[in-house]
């Protein structure tokens, strides 16, 4: 049952969230869904509280001052709901838990600003396994769909190679029936020059020859 539950809580978790710490002022957007509508909600306020980070139900609760009046919100930092956490300033603080700042307010609110690495800091990633594999195998699918579309424009291009090198061969055909030279006519069509039938030539050539030896 445990190992059960461990690994649900482990799908659940992001791939990586921001290096959130108690004393950040940040922003936190959170997803709200409006019947069919969604939009984004931005509340910005200083890290009172983060518990539990290593686990699948980190809570951070985040505290603001509005028209003199504060206001706390704490959210389940794994929730699919919460969509970035952006860390914006960094404070020097000696307690894990500021509930002193809840009787606090103007100079003696300030804290003193550490210096950090804001890119490093807010480098993070939403994912969560289940989604990392989904992402993976939609592009294995893609990739399939890509490949088998260009091997049928393969095909295609082949086949029509191949009709045209038939075409081609056919009229070749063609054109060489049509240059062949026409045959040989037969002697009794075969007609000199002066009109007469080539073919009695020689039997009139002897009949001269005979009257000459006369």
């Amino acid at each position: 049952m445990q190992d059960t539950l461990a690994k649900i809580e482990k799908s659940s978790l992001k791939k990586k969230i921001a290096d959130v710490r108690v004393g950040d002022t940040v922003r936190v957007h959170q997803k709200i869904t409006e019947g069919k509508k969604e939009r984004v909600q931005i509340f910005e306020g200083l890290v009172i509280s983060f518990r539990k980070s290593g686990s699948v139900s980190a809570i951070i609760t985040v505290r603001k001052v509005a028209s003199g009046v504060g206001v706390e919100k704490s959210w389940f930092v794994h929730s699919p709901n919460v969509v970035k956490i952006q860390i914006i300033k960094r404070s020097k603080v000696r307690r894990a838990v500021l509930n002193y700042m809840r009787t606090r307010s103007g100079k003696s609110a300030r804290m003193a600003e550490q210096e950090f690495d804001r890119n490093a800091a807010n480098e993070a990633d939403d994912r969560t396994p289940k989604q990392i594999a989904e992402e993976e195998i939609s592009k294995i699918e893609e990739a399939d769909k890509v490949k088998a579309s260009q091997d049928e424009l393969n095909q295609v291009d082949e086949s029509t190679d191949d009709v045209a090198k038939q075409e081609n061969k056919e009229a070749a055909k063609e054109d060489t029936s049509n240059d062949e030279a026409p045959k040989d006519k037969n002697q009794d069509e075969k007609v000199n020059t002066d009109g007469n039938d080539e073919a009695k030539l020689p039997a009139e050539e002897f009949d001269e020859g005979v009257k000459k030896a006369e």
